[in-house]
C-alpha cells in the first residue's frame, strides 16, 4: 500500500485530488538495489512489474552466488544492496552465516510462504520452489524399477547415473538432506554406491546431465525439474526433442518425499533502502510474481494456491520433503566432507 502524506490545509484539496487521480507510480519514489545471482533476464520482467506498479526504481547487479557473497563481506558497510537473490537454501544460510543479512519481520511473507521454505528467524524467505527428482530415458528404465534416492545406490544401477560434481550447492543440500534424514555413516555409505554407478565422471550442469541421458551416455539423471521445463519449452528442437525423451520419477513418496529447495532473497544488513527491499520482497511472493516465476522459469510457486504452468502439471503431483531448508546450511559443511571421503568429484 502506498502511504498517504498528509498536507496543510491549504494544499489539502489538491492533494486529496491528485492521489485519486494519479496511477500508483507517480506517488511512490526511490530505488532499490539488487544483487542477483539469477540471470538478468530471469528477474527483469518481474523488477519492471515492480516499478510499474510502485515507481520505485530497481537496480539489479548480476553474478554468480560465490562473487556476490564475496562481494557483500568486501563492502561492507559501504556496499549499496539493499536485496540479495541468489538460489538454493544452501546459499542463502552461507549469506546469513557471513552476517550480510539482517532479519526482518513481514506478516505478508510470513503469511505466503510456508515456514518450510523460510529461514526461522527472518534472514531470508524462499521465492520459487524446485524439485530435484530422478529422471530416467523412457523406453530405457522402467519406471517400476525405481523407488529412492537411497536405492541408487544398488549394483543394478551400476555405470548408469549421471549427475554433476560435489562442488554444486544442489547437490550438496542434497546430501545435506539425507544427513538429516539417515544419518552421516548411512549417507556415506550410500554416496560411495552413487560414485560406483556413475557412468561418467561428473562434469556440466543439469542441462547436461538431461542430454547426456538422452543422447544414451546413461539410463537415469540427476536433475532439476525448472531445467526440464525450461528445455522442453525451448526454441531449440533439439533440446525439445531431448527433453521429451525423460520421464520424471517422483522418489521416496512412501517416506519423506522428494528433496526440493528454493531460491530466494534476504535484505542486505547495510541495506539504505530497507523499507523498498521489504517491499520488493513482499511483491516477488504475491500471486502475479508467483504466477511468472511458473509460466516463465517453470519453477513451482511456494506460495500455496498458486497455479502450477502446464509444463510442471504434466510432470506429476508429489510428495515433498517437508524439512526446513535453513537445516540444509547447517549440515553443509558435513555434506561435503562426506562426498569428498566418498570419491565423489
Amino acid at each position: 500500500m502506498v502511504k498517504a502524506t498528509f498536507q496543510k490545509p491549504a494544499a489539502l484539496f489538491v492533494a486529496c485530488a491528485l492521489a485519486f487521480t494519479l496511477p500508483a507510480p507517480a506517488l511512490a519514489q526511490g530505488e532499490v538495489n539488487v544483487y542477483s545471482a539469477r540471470q538478468e533476464a530471469l528477474i527483469k520482467p518481474l523488477m519492471d512489474e515492480f516499478t510499474e506498479q510502485t515507481g520505485i526504481r530497481v537496480n539489479i547487479v548480476s553474478a554468480q552466488a560465490d562473487a556476490l557473497l564475496q562481494r557483500l563481506r568486501s563492502e561492507g558497510r559501504n556496499t549499496p544492496a539493499d536485496v540479495l537473490i541468489t538460489v538454493d537454501a544452501g546459499n542463502l544460510n552461507s549469506a546469513k552465516a557471513a552476517g550480510v543479512l539482517r532479519p526482518i519481520e513481514s506478516a505478508v511473507l510470513n503469511e505466503a510462504i510456508p515456514e518450510s521454505y523460510r529461514d526461522a528467524e527472518g534472514y531470508w524467505y524462499g521465492l520459487s520452489m524446485r524439485a530435484r527428482p530422478i529422471m530416467y530415458v523412457k523406453g530405457k528404465v522402467d519406471p517400476a524399477e525405481l523407488s529412492t534416492y537411497e536405492a541408487l545406490a544398488d549394483e543394478k544401477w551400476r555405470r548408469s547415473i549421471c549427475i554433476r560434481s560435489s562442488s554444486n550447492v544442489y547437490n550438496q543440500s542434497m546430501t545435506a538432506s539425507m544427513i538429516i534424514a539417515n544419518g552421516e555413516a548411512e549417507t556415506e555409505s550410500w554416496a560411495r554406491g552413487l560414485v560406483a554407478n556413475m557412468a561418467r565422471p561428473p562434469m556440466g550442469g543439469d542441462r547436461d546431465q538431461i542430454r547426456a541421458a538422452a543422447a544414451g551416455q546413461c539410463d537415469l539423471a540427476i536433475a532439476n525439474t525448472y531445467y526440464l521445463g525450461q528445455m522442453l519449452n525451448s526454441d531449440d528442437n533439439a533440446e525439445r526433442t531431448a527433453a521429451q525423451s525423460i520421464g520424471v520419477f517422483w522418489p521416496n513418496q512412501d517416506d519423506r518425499g522428494v528433496h526440493v529447495n528454493v531460491s530466494g532473497a534476504g535484505v542486505v544488513t547495510h541495506s539504505r533502502n530497507t523499507d523498498n527491499a521489504v517491499r520488493l520482497i513482499e511483491f516477488m511472493a504475491g500471486d502475479s510474481a508467483q504466477r511468472w516465476y511458473a509460466e516463465a522459469n517453470q519453477e513451482y510457486p511456494v506460495k500455496p494456491g498458486v497455479e502450477w504452468s502446464g509444463t510442471l502439471t504434466e510432470l506429476g503431483e508429489f510428495q515433498a520433503d517437508a524439512v526446513n531448508l535453513g537445516m540444509l546450511g547447517d549440515f553443509n559443511a558435513a555434506a561435503v566432507r562426506l562426498m569428498d571421503r566418498a570419491g565423489w568429484r
